[in-house]
């Protein structure tokens, strides 16, 4: 299966190691190439003087991003804690799943389905929590 890995760019080291996970189990992880560089610390997430919303703007990656969802058969959104929230899932995500449920796509959640304001959406989507276990991806 190929597998559109998603996750927060501040857990891009982690999303790395997930991704060499999913390809262990078999299956084909599909990723940004910059997403690499950030998780090495090749490359900075947002360059000084620069807002985030402006980076998103200039390299069209929401489009990027859905254009490799519907590329692939799933994503796995890897929700891990920040700002508060365990299993945070946050706005680019939740666009993501999103993009990955209008188009058929299996959703595969890492972690439990956090609360958050829109949790009643993340359960409408989700297929399968994977309780943190890779190996529950079929």
């Amino acid at each position: 299966m190929r597998i559109t890995i998603l996750g927060s760019i501040a857990f891009a080291d982690r999303l790395i190691k997930v991704a060499d996970e999913v390809k262990k189990i078999g299956h084909e992880p599909l990723m940004h190439e910059k997403m690499y560089l950030i998780g090495r610390g090749e490359l900075n997430e947002v360059p000084d003087g620069i807002e985030h919303a402006e980076v998103k703007r200039k390299y069209d990656y929401i489009k990027w991003w859905h254009n490799l969802i519907v590329s692939g058969d799933a994503i796995l959104v890897c929700n891990y804690d920040k700002k508060g929230i365990k299993n945070y899932v946050g706005g680019n995500n939740l666009i993501e799943m999103a993009s990955a449920h209008i188009n058929d796509k299996k959703i595969f959640l890492l972690n439990p389905i956090p609360d958050m304001t829109y949790t009643d959406e993340i359960k409408a989507m989700v297929d399968v929590v994977l309780e943190g276990d890779l190996t529950k991806m079929a």
